[in-house]
């Protein structure tokens, strides 16, 4: 039992799950529940994914154009003209993307689409900038862009290859991700030790060059009040990662990672979730994570419970 949701002094729910943490070097250091099982990572995978388009040949122009290929970002206008401009550069158009078409996940974004009448957009898709560097790694390394998404693709297989040479062991299982591309099974340990490889890798290598621009430009991994975004403001150095389906992943230089999966895949204990284990095991200050650390339950018009984090997660 990883959180706890109490209204009125009272146990109205729990959230179960797996936790693990690892230390500079991937040993084991923590864990809690099944952390061997394999689980899909889901987006918590991108920023490992973006060190194969680097090997492949890629060099994105900026460090936000790398930044929104390891990210989930919100569709706001900002996401969707870097993740154009990466096909731009690679003599692609938003028709190459294989993603599904979708409204902005930003609500003011979204409600101004919605008011005009605008379709979903493939560009507007949260993977878009994902996908457009998958397109332009193929264009870099003279790979087809047809059928980029197919598991025997160079580059899918490429991608399958890094996440397990990171991971420390072979991907669990691949499947069909929202985005329509694969997605890699691994164990939340796996999860943490390739996680943690990138923040902990020399000055110079693809592994590093992800780590610095997702934690330079964090907007570009989730967007304006999303977590991921605020708490690498927030916290120096933190590359912090999630995933649909209830998994997050984050890590410090010199301190190690963290990664949890919540069993019924919901967001509402994410965070409390996070916050707890990057105080707990990664020496994170608790006045640093003040805002994420509990949940507010309202009743009425005011707050008479907390979503928190179960004790077991202080370890």
């Amino acid at each position: 039992m990883l959180v706890e949701v109490r209204r009125s002094g009272f146990l109205e729910s729990v959230h179960r799950g797996a936790a693990v943490v690892v230390g500079p070097e991937g040993d084991l250091r923590w864990s809690a529940g099944d952390v061997a099982r394999p689980v899909l990572p889901r987006s918590a995978n991108k920023p490992v994914q973006a060190t194969a388009y680097l090997a492949a040949g890629w060099r994105p122009r900026s460090g936000e154009e790398l930044a929104i290929a390891a990210g989930s970002h919100a569709g706001e206008d900002g996401h969707r003209d870097r993740a154009a401009g990466i096909l731009g550069a690679a003599g692609l158009g938003p028709e190459a993307l294989g993603c599904p078409p979708a409204l902005p996940g930003h609500e003011p974004t979204r409600a101004a689409w919605l008011v005009a009448g605008r379709a979903p957009e493939r560009l507007a898709m949260n993977c878009s900038g994902k996908h457009s560097a998958m397109l332009a790694a193929c264009v870099a390394a003279g790979w087809p862009t047809e059928g980029y998404l197919d598991r025997a693709h160079p580059l899918q297989q490429a991608i399958e290859a890094r996440l397990g040479e990171a991971a420390g062991e072979p991907v669990a299982a691949v499947v069909v991700d929202g985005c329509g591309a694969p997605q890699h099974g691994l164990s939340l340990t796996g999860l943490a030790r390739g996680v943690g490889s990138l923040v902990a890798a020399p000055q110079g290598s693809p592994g590093r060059a992800v780590a610095d621009a997702v934690r330079a430009h964090p907007w570009y991994v989730a967007g304006t009040g999303r977590e991921d975004t605020d708490l690498m403001t927030a916290v120096p150095g933190l590359l912090v990662k999630g995933g649909a389906d209830g998994v997050h992943v984050a890590a410090l230089p010199g301190r190690g990672a963290v990664a949890f999966k919540l069993d019924d895949g919901g967001d509402r204990g994410r965070t409390p979730v996070l916050a707890a284990l990057l105080q707990h095991h990664l020496g994170v200050p608790a006045e640093t994570l003040a805002p994420w650390a509990v949940t507010p339950v309202t009743g009425g018009d005011g707050v008479v419970g907390e979503v928190a984090p179960a004790a077991v997660l202080a370890g």
